[in-house]
């Protein structure tokens, strides 16, 4: 048997999801690297081997740009998927250089610390009226009442995208991202190909609008950017628009429904941080690190490597446990131990090397604000029932976290 198998590795399994955690001690007990048939991928347990593959250019998150994929040993992705296929190809997630180099260059120009530093003071009040009205309703469900509307809304904001349209924007991206599970259903694929078609057409005409009349949002200033000589088509565009919003929100409502959710379960850490804010900083990373948002992150194999004396042969597919590597006693004392003032604390839910996530300041700008209101706030917020998982373990979340004041 596998050792993965052996191990209780089973992403489909409810059980897995809900706490994967032990099965990842006995994976890393096992070796470095494992092949899990399954989903014929070789899986990466260890902090220090996912740590270096992410930043290892022999490795990448597509092959397109050095192979067809005949060459490379793989099927093409079938003809129906195509809007999906065409809208995440484009993407600065599934790019490599030189593509990736220029479109994260002409974002990050729009993305700078100063303008994500500029909207601090439009998260904290976006936060504060979500938690005020949750206070008003005596409790709720905290993800779809706080943890969600939150993120959107800032990034919606960023984008220009008015009010009146931001309601499509959570069923879409959702829809979207069950593509990124391990061998998602006919169902989930169709699903995701019409939102992306009625995503990508939204933003076309919204793209068409900023033309004729440019704003202070990110989209003018990707046309901007592009009408200034910089190459950017305008699918490049739909796509970027497409990930800063999927990216921009999917984690950070996991963090902040997940967060709540294992501070709760830990009465004495949710006490000293309520005795002292100040600790809010570190307990945001802590809470990345405990309970990882992201899971899994894949790469494939462009260029033969080598794990601990087995060779991973080109065109293969690596599968980078984060959850495990956040949870690796070899590079975190006590990590099954949640503590909200742990300094030393390198763990990889943002990711690593060209890939790290672009949003990560903004992330933790949103869960600074989220945290510290419903800290100051809502001081005696309790769980009101027990929650459960969603199907998902590549993007893993709650459905709901029903609470009360």
């Amino acid at each position: 048997m596998d050792a993965a198998v052996e191990a209780g590795f089973a992403p489909g399994s409810p059980d897995f999801v809900a706490d994967p955690y032990p099965v990842f001690d006995r994976l890393r007990d096992a070796g470095r690297v494992h092949w899990f048939e399954p989903t014929r991928q070789w899986l990466v347990p260890h902090h220090a081997d996912v740590s270096a593959l992410l930043r290892d250019r022999r490795l990448g998150r597509t092959y397109l740009h050095r192979f067809t994929h005949e060459e490379f040993g793989r099927t093409p992705p079938p003809a129906s998927h195509e809007p999906f296929t065409t809208l995440n190809d484009n993407g600065l997630l599934d790019l490599e250089a030189p593509d990736h180099t220029r479109i994260r260059r002409l974002v990050t120009k729009a993305f700078t610390p100063r303008t994500v530093a500029a909207l601090e003071p439009t998260v904290r009040r976006l936060a504060a009226g979500l938690v005020a009205d949750l206070k008003k309703a005596g409790g709720g469900d905290l993800l779809a009442d706080v943890a969600e509307p939150l993120p959107v809304a800032v990034i919606a904001e960023m984008l220009g995208i008015p009010e009146s349209d931001r309601g499509q924007l959570r069923p879409w991206s959702a829809d979207i991202c069950g593509m990124y599970e391990l061998n998602p259903s006919q169902e989930t694929a169709a699903r995701a190909v019409r939102a992306s078609r009625e995503f990508s057409a939204y933003l076309r005409e919204l793209i068409a609008q900023r033309r004729k009349a440019p704003g202070e949002d990110l989209i003018s200033a990707l046309i901007a950017a592009h009408d200034e000589g910089d190459r950017l088509n305008e699918q490049e565009m739909v796509s970027t628009c497409v990930l800063l919003l999927n990216a921009g929100h999917e984690a950070t409502v996991n963090t902040t429904a997940g967060g709540w959710w294992t501070l709760l379960r830990h009465p004495e850490q949710l006490a000293a941080l309520r005795a002292d804010h100040g600790l809010l900083s570190t307990a945001v990373e802590e809470l990345m690190r405990y309970d990882t948002p992201l899971q899994l992150f894949e790469r494939w194999v462009l260029d033969d490597i080598e794990i601990d004396g087995t060779v991973i042969p080109r065109g293969a597919e690596l599968a980078l446990l984060f959850g495990s590597a956040n949870r690796d006693p070899a590079r975190f004392t006590d990590p099954g131990t949640l503590d909200l003032a742990r300094e030393d604390n390198p763990h990889v839910s943002f990711g690593a090397g060209i890939h790290y996530c672009l949003g990560a300041p903004l992330a933790r700008i949103e869960l600074m604000a989220s945290f510290g209101e419903l800290l100051r706030e809502a001081p005696s917020m309790r769980l009101a029932a027990e929650p459960q998982w969603q199907g998902g373990f590549v993007i893993r979340g709650l459905r709901e976290l029903r609470v009360e004041l």
